[in-house]
């Protein structure tokens, strides 16, 4: 549960996940295919923190929290991203997720790529009834998030900044579908225009802020505590900020850090070594510098909203991110 401090939206947000659980269960029966809905209920079974249908139905609470269509909206926001993450363990060959085996490692990439492609149909579904808007900025978030995936794939060009190409394969990746839970939340309350744009900005900060200190965790916590696939990173090749930090500068640490990564994806014993060097440098303490920059600037984006518990936990839950990229810099 996320940090809310006053009971009452507390009591209606816990008893609104629910109502999305069911959704979601419902939205993937297939009663006629048994084996379609284990393939497609299998992420969404296993748990998960569902964060961002609770920032949609955070967002929710600047409108009417109780229309009829927010409970849907939230759901397909939460089938959106189970679906990205079918595909991202088939582009990672990822073995766990959410502390179970992937589906991809269950039962075949092809069954996990068309799994994936079923959530997606099924969360546009529960868009329909929120209207064309609704149903525009869907489809600019699947944009964004194949765009997302390619460029991270293609990797930057040669001569390039990196990082700035990084931050923004993560602003379509993750960023992106922050802001669409909270845009599709408050559309779905009737709530202002403003307070949808408001609230969109922050979720693109709270989503950059997220994807960096899910950077650090990948190369501070071991699987078996994260429930995520530890090193992935490292063993697709994909260069993140704490990696690119790392291997900055002539220092010896630096050239060799840049000697494992050009060499693509790495062996365990490769990836032991990268991370032993990205920990021993500055990497880790500026990236969490980064996340802090971005909660902040989270947080200045509440000021346009009104004031009350669900701008308070908005912002509480910018500042536990902010102190979870802390702790894991710390060590």
């Amino acid at each position: 549960m996320l940090p809310i401090a006053d009971e009452a939206l507390r009591d209606w947000l816990s008893g609104a996940l629910t109502r999305v659980d069911g959704t979601i269960r419902g939205s993937l029966l297939a009663p006629d295919d048994p084996f379609l809905t284990e393939v497609a209920t299998h992420l969404t079974a296993a748990g998960g923190k569902r964060l961002r249908p609770a920032l949609a139905l955070l967002a929710a609470q600047f409108g009417d929290r109780d229309a009829g269509n927010v409970v849907a909206a939230a759901a397909a926001v939460e089938l959106i991203h189970v679906a990205s993450l079918y595909h991202d363990d088939v582009m990672d060959s990822a073995d766990v997720r959410r502390g179970v085996p992937s589906v991809n490692a269950r039962w075949g990439n092809r069954m996990a790529v068309l799994a994936g492609d079923y959530l997606l149909a099924r969360g546009a579904e529960l868009c329909v009834p929120l209207g064309s808007e609704a149903l525009r900025e869907q489809a600019r978030l699947l944009t964004r998030l194949v765009r997302g995936q390619l460029r991270e794939t293609v990797g930057a060009r040669a001569g390039s900044d990196a990082e700035r190409y990084y931050l923004g394969v993560i602003a379509d990746k993750t960023a992106a579908l922050f802001a669409l839970a909270l845009r599709l939340g408050a559309r779905a309350a009737g709530a202002p225009a403003g307070a949808v744009e408001a609230l969109g900005r922050y979720g693109e900060a709270l989503g950059l802020a997220f994807q960096l200190t899910d950077d650090l965790l990948d190369l501070t916590v071991p699987v078996q505590v994260s429930g995520k696939p530890a090193g992935a990173d490292l063993r697709g090749g994909v260069a993140t900020l704490p990696m690119l930090r790392a291997a900055r500068g002539p220092g010896r640490s630096a050239v060799r850090l840049r000697r494992l990564l050009s060499a693509g994806p790495l062996g365990a014993p490769g990836r032991r070594a990268a991370a032993r060097l990205i920990r021993r440098s500055p990497a880790l303490a500026e990236t969490g510098v980064e996340v802090d920059r971005y909660v902040d600037r989270a947080r200045a984006e509440l000021v346009a909203l009104p004031a009350g518990p669900a701008r308070d936990a908005l912002a509480d839950l910018a500042a536990a991110l902010g102190a979870r990229g802390r702790t894991l810099v710390a060590g």
